[in-house]
C-alpha cells in the first residue's frame, strides 16, 4: 500500500497518556479500530483526525506516501 505510518500510533498516544485500556475506557476509540492501528491498517478520517487531536499533530504526522513498484514504473 502506498500510504503507510510514519509512526507507531498506539505507542504515540501511550506516551501521551492514552493508553489501549484508557481508550476502551474513554471510548474514545473501539476495539476494532485498536485492531487495525495495531497492524498498520488503514482508518477512516475522523479516527485519523481524532489521533491527531489527541497527539496535537497534523496528518502527516502520521501519514507517509511511499510510492510502489507499479507507480515506480508508471512514471517513467
Amino acid at each position: 500500500m502506498p500510504i503507510r505510518y510514519k509512526i507507531d500510533v498506539l505507542e504515540s498516544l501511550k506516551k501521551a497518556g492514552y493508553s489501549s485500556y484508557k481508550i476502551r475506557q474513554e471510548k474514545l476509540l473501539g476495539e476494532r479500530v485498536l485492531s487495525r492501528l495495531r497492524h498498520q491498517e488503514s482508518v477512516s478520517y475522523d479516527v485519523l483526525a481524532l489521533i491527531c487531536k489527541l497527539l496535537n499533530c497534523q496528518v502527516g504526522d502520521i501519514l507517509e506516501y511511499v510510492p510502489d513498484d507499479a507507480d515506480k514504473s508508471e512514471e517513467e
